[in-house]
């Protein structure tokens, strides 16, 4: 699987197809997008190669000249190969037990190799699924050691993606720097209207009428990171503080779920500071 991002111009797709072709490749789907106004090229080739000689080494080997041409940006790995996931919480267990069950049942392309939290109230949902859980716990004197440990984890389980399933800390900018691109994050969509503890008894306080949820690339500024996925279900004024609670869960816990499937699929290209999806 093949993915391309770079600025655009005439000969790019012939470019890559024909590349593929004069290696036996066979593409199976494939999907591109031209940004005018930005004058880039995005492009998703998911192909297998009918010569049993062409190793994805060698592909990636001959494929660095094409790159290098017309200046791109590219990524070629195994379509199958299961993306490496940590998944850091905190208290709340919504979005971590749908991943969980999501990645056993096999409706993620992903492995969970552990499980980081500040705190300890999960340990037990994480032993039930078979996961090595790391307790990390973080003050503000101790912020600084516990991202190296949570660093450390990282290299030694060779994780891909870190994904903040409801991780209630907020991240260094060192940190979010050298996750760039990796690590997603889930929030209520109710920002930057109801800000800090209890946004949903806020909402529920101000009568809202949609409850919903963003999932987002991490960056240095709070919540604000590209875009990859959201979703709202509609609420009325029968809705009690529990039942806006329930509906958020449920609406954040899918809407991550989408953003991790895309992000292992590598459906998902960065444009500045926004997304390309391929679905």
């Amino acid at each position: 699987m093949l993915t391309v991002d770079c600025p655009d111009g005439p000969g790019l797709i012939h470019a890559v197809s024909g590349f593929l072709f004069e290696r036996s490749g066979n593409i199976l789907e494939l999907q591109q997008y031209e940004n005018h106004q930005a004058g880039r090229f995005f492009q998703r080739i998911e192909f297998e190669t009918l010569d049993g000689a062409v190793t994805i080494d060698r592909l990636r080997a001959e494929f660095a000249t094409v790159a290098a041409r017309y200046g791109m940006h590219w990524q070629l790995r195994a379509a199958a190969a299961p993306c490496r996931t940590l998944i850091m919480v905190s208290k709340d267990g919504h979005c971590l037990n749908d991943l969980l069950f999501r990645w056993r049942n096999g409706a993620l392309q992903i492995e969970v190799p552990a499980i980081a939290s500040n705190h300890r109230d999960l340990e037990p949902l994480a032993t039930s699924y078979g996961v090595p859980f790391h307790h990390i716990p973080v003050t503000t004197a101790t912020k600084a050691d516990a991202e190296g440990r949570l660093l450390e984890l990282v290299e030694r389980e060779r994780i891909d993606l870190v994904v903040l399933a409801r991780y209630m800390q907020v991240l260094s900018d060192g940190l979010c720097e050298t996750l760039a691109g990796r690590a997603i994050n889930i929030h209520h969509s109710f920002l930057p209207s109801f800000k800090g503890a209890k946004p949903y008894h806020q909402a529920f306080d101000r009568g809202v009428k949609l409850v919903g949820a963003t999932a987002h690339y991490v960056t240095g500024e709070l919540d604000e990171g590209p875009i990859i996925e959201q979703d709202v279900v509609r609420v009325d004024h029968r809705a009690s503080t529990d039942d806006i609670v329930a509906a958020g869960r449920d609406v954040e816990a899918q809407v991550l779920a989408r953003a991790v499937k895309w992000h292992a699929q590598t459906r998902i290209l960065l444009n500045g500071h926004k997304t390309v999806v391929f679905r």
